[in-house]
């Protein structure tokens, strides 16, 4: 990461440059770096802040989307961010949809890309081959279009992950806390602006599941990234910064 690492009261976060708040939130097996073209691009006319959501870090019996969500709510109550504009892809934008449903006031319109919240497949809830590097390479390769994006410090970064008792038993229950929290009956309730970016050949929360985003959300528009998977802001990071700035300035951001 080319970005300073700031600790403060608990709080592990960047925060690139000034103006609107752009707040972005990683994926259950993401990282900051994932959002570093998008900070990179951002940063000279917003303030780009990305904390970083303690999923290995949670008692295992409160780990879960609602305790992240509670997180996020301290880290922005701590920061004092007014009138955010929340990006989240996969878990991440699972808790901004929480979030915007528990704190509405904070936020002025939300960006998922890859969300989960109605469905997703991930790992089918365990790793029965974890040991096996193959395995975690098959794995990691299958969230993109490119295998390639799956680089081997990437999946050299998930294999110690998964081999981690620690770390596996709070990504498993942070998962299933994922898939029992269903969103589907509230998201008539979010009535901000929405946009929708997704991967158009996106395998673990396909394409169905973001034009039942679409249909459900009263305020929400949707755009596809062809020959993207789960992360599109990893894979395709110039088109999915140019939609998100379509986006931005149609909201009058």
């Amino acid at each position: 990461m080319s970005f300073a690492l700031k600790e403060e009261r608990g709080f592990k976060y960047i925060d690139e440059g000034e103006g609107q708040v752009l707040l972005l939130l990683h994926g259950l097996m993401g990282g900051l770096s994932n959002w570093e073209e998008v900070i990179e691009e951002f940063r000279h006319k917003y303030r780009v802040i990305l904390p970083l959501l303690p999923v290995y870090e949670l008692p295992v019996i409160t780990t879960g989307v609602k305790t992240l969500s509670k997180f996020v709510h301290k880290f922005i109550k701590y920061k004092q961010l007014q009138n955010v504009i929340l990006l989240g892809n996969s878990l991440g934008g699972h808790v901004g949809l929480i979030y915007a449903l528990t704190h509405p006031e904070k936020l002025r319109a939300l960006v998922l890309s890859g969300s989960s919240g109605l469905y997703e497949n991930a790992f089918g809830g365990s790793f029965p081959r974890r040991e096996s590097m193959d395995f975690v390479k098959e794995k990691v390769e299958y969230t993109f279009y490119d295998p390639k994006i799956a680089t081997p410090e990437l999946v050299d970064e998930v294999y110690k992950l998964v081999n981690d008792r620690h770390s596996v038993i709070r990504l498993l229950a942070m998962a299933k806390s994922a898939i029992r929290h269903n969103m589907k009956k509230d998201l008539h309730k979010i009535h901000m602006p929405v946009s929708l970016l997704w991967g158009r050949n996106d395998k673990i929360t396909p394409p169905e599941v973001a034009e039942e985003f679409n249909e459900l959300l009263p305020d929400s528009e949707l755009h596809w990234i062809d020959n993207c998977g789960h992360a599109a802001m990893m894979e395709h990071p110039q088109e999915f910064n140019r939609l998100l700035k379509i986006f931005l300035q149609k909201i009058g951001a």
